[in-house]
């Protein structure tokens, strides 16, 4: 496991939910992703989230996650946690995720609600039982209702959290009185989903972010969060407030993931921005609104 575990950050504080770089012909690019890894530990992430959403997860195959998963934990495991997602609305499907992800080296899983299907509470709660009892590996609930059409109930929380390697919830509900209700009652670690709500989440007890703008601005997250556990809230304000046009640049359009590798092949940390359909590159115009505010933000020379 990771060198600094923290029972209260089950999976530690700042986690890159990290995009799988892929070649121009479309292949994953494992040495890219692995270049990727050790530059956003170097800046700060104590986590790095595979095949999430941002990872572009629905389009990549079992060998392919299972390669970048133990390339990428041979690479930085002792210095990050490797969380591994392990979502389907298939529950065989997800259970093979989490066991494949174990045998290739995560450190942990991080496990959406099912999508599309919409199940009922009850069947919600038997997915994510089932996919927790595949393996040994702590769990992070994933509740995303804009993207599953599902969002987990509290009753459906209370029952989770009697499961031993169940620790954590990822909150992409934007609702951040609910997700505080949520963690005083069940004493889930709760991490935020949403970068613009970082800060408003770190005030109702959030342990951390799950985040996709630390692609590029880790150090302005780290130090935010440093300020607010310091009592300097206003220092944690000024830090937010620096990158909110970038985070408006990279999430604002719903499309995270086209829009932070853009931004990465920009600063040329990955060789491309391709992508699997059906995402497709940002636009001419995107592109060149996102140049410019990478290099309002200071990290671009002009």
């Amino acid at each position: 496991m990771p060198f600094n575990s923290d029972p209260q950050r089950p999976f530690g504080s700042l986690l890159t939910a990290m995009v799988t770089p892929f070649k121009p012909n479309g292949e994953v690019d494992v040495a890219a992703a692995v270049e990727l890894a050790k530059y956003l530990v170097d800046q700060g992430n104590d986590g790095l989230v595979l095949h999430g959403t941002t990872g572009e997860a629905p389009t990549t195959h079992a060998p392919e996650k299972a390669e970048v998963i133990a390339a990428v934990a041979e690479a930085v495991g002792d210095r990050a946690y490797i969380v591994a997602g392990a979502g389907s609305n298939d529950t065989e499907h997800a259970v093979r995720m989490a066991e494949q992800a174990a045998a290739a080296g995560a450190h942990g899983l991080l496990v959406v609600t099912p999508y599309y299907s919409r199940p009922s509470q009850e069947g919600a709660f038997e997915h994510f039982k089932a996919v927790a009892a595949a393996t040994e590996l702590p769990v992070m609930l994933y509740d995303i209702p804009g993207r599953t059409g599902l969002r987990i109930g509290p009753d459906t929380y209370d029952r989770l959290a009697q499961i031993s390697n169940v620790v954590a919830v990822k909150d992409a509900t934007g609702d951040v009185y609910t997700a505080a209700l949520t963690r005083a009652r069940t004493g889930l670690a709760l991490y935020s989903g949403d970068d613009g709500l970082y800060l408003p989440f770190l005030s109702v007890g959030a342990v951390g972010l799950v985040s996709v703008v630390s692609h590029v601005a880790s150090g302005a997250l780290v130090r935010m969060r440093t300020a607010w556990d310091e009592g300097d809230h206003a220092t944690a304000l000024a830090e937010f407030t620096d990158i909110t046009a970038l985070i408006e640049a990279i999430m604002g359009g719903g499309i995270g993931a086209v829009m932070v590798k853009e931004a990465l092949a920009i600063l040329g940390l990955i060789p491309t921005h391709t992508l699997r359909l059906p995402q497709v590159p940002a636009t001419d115009t995107q592109s060149a609104e996102l140049r410019q505010q990478l290099t309002d933000a200071g990290l671009l020379s002009s």
